[in-house]
């Protein structure tokens, strides 16, 4: 067979393009390439897909934007959830439909509207003024020139023309604020009865037979899913970190090396005269501005006193000029490079030559200079430690990781030589079923402490626990990663197919069921029969009522918010009008005796609740845009999305 291969190639290559070609004849070049692509795709919009990959950029951009904002008290685990990933998922796609209407309807950005939208930016300004010094001082920290800012700028602009306007333009009347604002402040005198499940349940008789017909006729509401016990092995940073030491050695070394971190680096009080240059300026336009600043040098080296004056006379830099050139504290890397060299060469109250830099020509002048310093060792002593734990943490976290990973897949069939190579305990839980932890009622052992239930409430955990090898061969999994910092591996020690329990082990649990039932019934009968007799003889002597209270929407004192709402919804007339509300474990008639109107609403209070009823609105208004939007470009959820949403799609995976 090969040696006819082998002296027929010709012809085998002729088959196999026959083969192949009806491939791209059917499916087409597009359909092959797509065939042949792993990256699954989430959403379509138009004829845009979004793809896991770029829904993994935003959710990592999302988290370090969380992870910048709380500290140490980030916890990625909090985040990973179907809620969060179907927010930023649908978040997505709006924005995706939208900057599709932005290109659809031609949106653009004039070249004032732009500069405007820079100059309001604070993080730009120097005393409320644009600084263009500072301008470009803060996007180079960001690594950003200002041309690709503006360009990113101007599309988000651009973008926010389509659903903007709707939002602005909305406007709730001022009558109808008026009305809510007169509703939120109306004032009801309350009286109040209740009427406790607990107080009727020593009446109730729940008998053996009563028993056995609720287990009888309730069988689909006692199934016990079936459910596993597992035996599982967490390596955490609290594992990793338990065998940490750190000596007076690695935090003295530490210390030196870092002792930048831990001080203030040399400052200095900068003013500057700057006449700009323009980009396009040619040699006679140079020679005339180089000409103005070296004049102005010399006037400020001659009176150096005079210099907040001449900058505020001849500076070209409105960001600093009206302060008299004042450009605050300095170090370095803050400055473009000639700037900072001669700021940095001056000696206090020292006034430069010209210095020029791509901004045009500057004369500086060094105001005051604070000198370097640096915190002592035992001012950061605690600081020190506990970072170089972390660190040492974080490496014996990476070895433990790797090491985990190797025995879990050269040892299958069990986790006692894992743990006792890792020097990791073994945690054991009952009762996890496909969707989660059965309640405690129905599992059996100790309450699990809340990191365990987190552990086994992830989808990752749970897919990989019903996994064929794991159920049904009863193999370890492999590592799973819950985490950045919690890396799991789990196997099954007992599988409970679904049932329903015996009758004698969930006997005590019915008849609590049934005796709290019963006595709820026996309140709301009670309170009825009260309630009705009081609507008959409004004027009868009404007897057991808590004290009077006054109530607003605002301000509901004692009562729940269904109790409030059923005494702000109680008919005016007559009164004292009764209402009764049924809750979970008591009923309660409320007496409404009393009416007060909502005092006269001032004019700031009512423009203010007006501008909030017309925010609100607005994004309503918005977000049915955004329905009608997505209609229009088609915008569909694949099969992916719910995989996603759920957590079966692991991007680890791919």
């Amino acid at each position: 067979m090969f040696d006819f291969i082998r002296s027929h190639q010709r012809w085998m290559q002729l088959i196999l393009l026959l083969l192949i070609v009806p491939s791209f004849v059917f499916f087409g070049v597009q359909g092959y390439s797509s065939f042949m692509a792993s990256e699954p795709e989430l959403v379509s919009v138009g004829d845009q897909p979004i793809t896991l990959g770029q829904f993994n950029q935003a959710r990592t951009a999302q988290l370090e934007q969380y992870r910048n904002a709380l500290g140490s008290q980030f916890d990625p685990a909090a985040f990973d959830t179907p809620e969060f990933r179907e927010q930023l998922l649908n978040r997505m796609i709006d924005e995706r439909t939208v900057a599709l209407a932005a290109a659809k309807g031609r949106y653009s950005v004039s070249d004032e509207t732009l500069r405007r939208t820079i100059a309001a930016i604070p993080a730009v300004q120097e005393n409320g003024q644009f600084s263009s010094q500072r301008y470009r001082d803060v996007l180079a920290a960001q690594g950003m020139t200002p041309t690709t800012f503006e360009l990113g700028l101007r599309r988000d602009l651009a973008i926010a023309q389509v659903l903007q306007p709707i939002g602005l333009t909305a406007r709730v009347p001022a009558e109808v604020s008026e009305n809510i604002l007169a509703l939120l402040t109306e004032k009801r005198t309350v009286e109040r009865r209740v009427f406790s499940a607990t107080d009727f349940s020593k009446s109730i008789d729940v008998t053996e037979a009563d028993i056995k017909k609720w287990y009888d006729s309730n069988q689909s509401k006692l199934l016990i899913p079936e459910n596993v016990d597992v035996q599982f092995i967490v390596l955490n940073e609290q594992a990793a970190s338990k065998n940490v030491k750190v000596t007076e050695e690695n935090i003295e070394s530490f210390y030196k090396q870092n002792q930048a971190r831990y001080g203030q680096p040399e400052r200095r009080r900068v003013s500057h005269i700057l006449i700009e240059l323009p980009a396009s300026a040619n040699d006679a336009v140079k020679a005339e501005a180089r000409a103005k600043a070296e004049d102005l040098a010399k006037k400020a080296a001659a009176a150096p006193q005079s210099f907040a004056s001449l900058a505020k006379d001849f500076s070209q830099d409105t960001g600093s000029a009206n302060q008299g050139g004042d450009l605050g504290w300095i170090t370095k890397n803050m400055l473009v490079p000639q700037v900072e060299n001669a700021v940095f060469d001056l000696e206090r109250g020292k006034i430069s030559g010209v210095v020029e830099s791509p901004f045009g020509y500057h004369i500086i002048n060094v105001v005051d200079i604070q000198p370097a310093s640096v915190k002592s060792l035992a001012e950061v002593k605690e600081d020190i430690t506990n970072e170089i734990r972390k660190q040492l943490a974080a490496e014996q976290f990476a070895q433990l990781g790797s090491k985990l990973t190797s025995l879990v897949y050269d040892q299958r069939d069990s986790l006692s030589p894992i743990a006792t190579a890792l020097n990791l305990p073994i945690r054991s839980a009952s009762g996890l079923t496909r969707d989660g932890l059965l309640p405690a009622s129905q599992r059996s052992g100790p309450e699990l402490p809340e990191d365990e239930q987190t552990i086994l409430g992830n989808p990752k955990v749970r897919q990989a626990v019903f996994s064929s090898d794991v159920l049904k061969e009863k193999l370890n999994s492999g590592v799973i990663e819950v985490s950045p910092d919690v890396i799991v591996a789990i196997r099954v020690s007992a599988i409970h197919p679904a049932h329903v329990p015996a009758l004698a082990a969930v006997s005590q649990q019915i008849k609590q069921r049934l005796t709290d039932e019963l006595s709820l019934a026996a309140a709301q009968a009670a309170g009825q029969k009260e309630l009705d007799l009081l609507k008959a003889k409004p004027d009868s002597e009404v007897k057991d009522f808590e004290p009077a209270v006054e109530v607003t929407r605002q301000q509901p004192s004692s009562l729940t918010r269904e109790q409030l709402e059923a005494a702000m919804s109680a008919s005016p007339q007559p009164l004292p009008s009764f209402v009764g509300v049924a809750g979970a474990d008591q009923y309660t008639i409320l007496k409404v005796s009393k009416i007060e109107p909502g005092a006269k609403p001032e004019a700031t209070q009512l423009n203010q609740l007006q501008a909030q009823l017309s925010q609100a609105w607005g994004a309503a208004e918005e977000q049915a845009a955004l329905k009608v939007l997505r209609n229009e470009f088609k915008v569909k959820l694949l099969p992916d999305a719910n995989k996603l949403i759920s957590g079966e799609l692991d991007a680890a995976k791919l």
